[in-house]
């Protein structure tokens, strides 16, 4: 039976991090092959005191410290003091299935995968969220993101949170230490290059809260295209073009806006995308009613916009100031005769 590492990075979680502990702990993978590591990055809450009652009572819980207060930072920390031969990635936002764990290491046995996840799944509590919800099972939504759909199963080029075989941090190194955000896709974009396998199994079943808001909504997707932008000049390209079609959509709307060539052409190039946003919010949110409808009518743009002008942002900023490490940190081998990915 092989040896699990829980990877959860954590700050100021003082609300969330008993029930996501709990939820670890009630797993039926077998307790004594599973060791608990969370990232703290100093919460200034009662995080840490919270996870030192818990790991007098449970010896598998150990805080790490996490002084860069980044989850890309954080992780890493935790697979340098790590001694599980699996390392899933947890989030403390997020509900994990009881066989969460078991199905990781299940589908990274069956495939031969490098790493392993579940779709996305989304838990709506609020009537905005039922509406970003509706909106994010809609192609205009996400792109074709196959890790959002609970039915899709395959060799994919992302997935969320996400069970590695530890040799994938010995071959092409740690999450990128000063990656705000994209760290994870950032990870499987190399894990890609060098020939490894992802795969999205619909058995891993994990749910997340969604943004409550257009605001912070926005905010989020900005910071995605932020980080989207550094990965892209960090890498040099992207396994499919998805997160450019959103830049794309930025780029024509500020084009007709601003070249007096094109703005005889602006009412009719804004008017057809009205159209495709709303008919599409009528598809994905009439279950929802009028008001459900016209949320989800106005979540596209927000959608678009925040994330193509983040990365537009992002380009701007790290074309000039790259911050990238020149080559990742390994981790070193624990045996001498590894498949190379």
């Amino acid at each position: 039976m092989q040896r699990v590492t829980i990877a959860m990075p954590a700050y100021n979680e003082e609300r969330y991090i008993e029930a996501c502990i709990a939820s670890i702990q009630a797993q039926d993978y077998p307790a004594e092959r599973i060791e608990i590591l969370v990232a703290d990055g100093r919460s200034t809450d009662r995080t840490r005191e919270l996870l030192a009652a818990m790991a007098t009572r449970d010896p598998r819980i150990k805080i790490i410290d996490n002084p860069e207060q980044l989850q890309a930072a954080g992780l890493g920390h935790i697979v340098r003091a790590a001694t599980g031969d699996i390392i899933v990635r947890m989030d403390v936002h997020a509900e994990y299935a009881p066989d969460y764990v078991r199905r990781c290491v299940e589908t990274l046995d069956r495939t031969g995968a490098d790493n392993v996840g579940g779709a996305q799944r989304a838990i709506a509590r609020s009537p905005f969220q039922q509406a970003l919800c509706a909106a994010l099972t809609s192609p205009l939504g996400v792109g074709g993101a196959r890790y959002r759909s609970a039915e899709a199963e395959g060799f994919v080029d992302t997935v969320f949170l996400g069970a590695f075989r530890r040799r994938v941090f010995e071959t092409i190194g740690l999450w990128d230490p000063g990656a705000i955000t994209n760290e994870d896709a950032e990870l499987n974009q190399r894990i890609l290059d060098r020939g490894g396998l992802i795969y999205l199994s619909p058995d891993i079943v994990v749910h997340y809260v969604p943004r409550d808001s257009l605001t912070a909504l926005a905010k989020q997707y900005f910071r995605y295209g932020v980080g989207r932008a550094r990965t892209l000049l960090k890498l040099g390209r992207f396994p499919t073009l998805r997160p450019l079609l959103p830049f794309a959509f930025v780029s024509g709307a500020a084009a007709l806006l601003a070249l007096p060539l094109l703005w005889p052409v602006a009412p009719v190039a804004f008017g057809a995308y009205a159209l495709a946003t709303g008919a599409e919010a009528i598809r994905v949110g009439h279950p929802l009613g009028p008001a459900g409808i016209a949320t989800v009518w106005a979540i596209f743009p927000t959608l678009h916009a925040s994330h193509g002008v983040g990365f537009a942002s992002g380009l701007l900023k790290y074309l000039h100031k790259p911050d990238w490490p020149a080559s990742p940190e390994l981790v070193d081998a624990r045996e001498p005769h590894l498949r190379a990915i």
